[in-house]
């Protein structure tokens, strides 16, 4: 029987401003990427999110990004080494604060955005992350796309890597994320969600925007929870993965 993380991206709240369904959505996955003030979430928030996340009994991750609050962390900065190591180890350190006091800890780390993008293939910055994992808390999880240098970096210096699989997004055909800048490039409909997440859990591989088939081995699947109907998207997932045989566990709960 497939067992498969289903995470989500919690926590982006801030201020006044409400993003997403945080209470419905924890209770349907098992790992939350939560983030860390520097793309989205206040500090009552990031406090909030991980009570929300000891509550379910849901793993707690770290979504580090680019310091974007007004793009959202979907912007690239060309951060030097030094300052993206920092960044990443700042925003590790204050959730990690935040989890600790709700009775938890930070498992893993996963970018967010325009950072997820760059370090598939900028080796610098993938090279800053990995040195913020490794010198914050070794024994953390890196999740991350199959494939990217990150991952490469990651497990060249011991750290535990994660391939992570989205649900609710178009790949290309070399394997990358169709840019949100182009059409269908965030999948929305349940169905054709389900359809790519049965796909997935049966090792057939996702449909690329070109028709052409890409194979992923994956570990974890992601649900973005700022789409519309987030909470229903998850709880679809969910039901595909039961109804393939399988089950739902954080990867941070089995052996690496």
């Amino acid at each position: 029987m497939p067992v498969i993380d289903l995470n989500a991206d919690l926590g982006e709240s801030f201020g006044r401003w409400t993003l997403g369904e945080d209470a419905a959505l924890i209770e349907v996955i098992s790992s939350a990427n939560i983030a860390c003030g520097f793309h989205a979430g206040d500090p009552s928030t990031l406090r909030r999110s991980c009570e929300l996340a000891v509550g379910a009994g849901v793993a707690i991750g770290a979504q580090v990004a680019y310091r974007d609050l007004a793009g959202f962390g979907r912007r690239f900065i060309d951060a030097s080494f030094t300052e993206l190591r920092d960044d990443v180890l700042y925003q590790l350190g204050a959730l990690d604060g935040f989890a600790r006091i709700a009775g938890s800890r930070v498992s893993y780390l996963k970018p967010h955005g325009a950072l997820y993008h760059a370090v598939v293939h900028h080796q610098e910055q993938a090279k800053a992350v990995v040195d913020a994992v490794r010198t914050y808390d070794p024994t953390l999880a890196v999740l991350g796309l199959p494939g990217s240098l990150l991952l490469q970096e990651a497990s060249a210096v011991g750290l535990r890597v994660v391939n992570e699989a989205f649900a609710d997004r178009q790949y290309t055909a070399d394997g990358g994320l169709l840019a949100r800048s182009e059409p269908g490039a965030v999948l929305t409909e349940p169905a054709r969600i389900a359809e790519q997440v049965r796909r997935l859990l049966a090792g057939e591989g996702v449909i690329a925007d070109d028709g052409s088939v890409v194979a992923l081995n994956a570990e974890s699947i992601c649900v973005h929870g700022d789409t519309p109907g987030a909470v229903g998207i998850a709880r679809a997932v969910r039901q595909r993965i039961s109804a393939s045989g399988g089950r739902v566990q954080s990867f941070t709960d089995r052996p690496a």
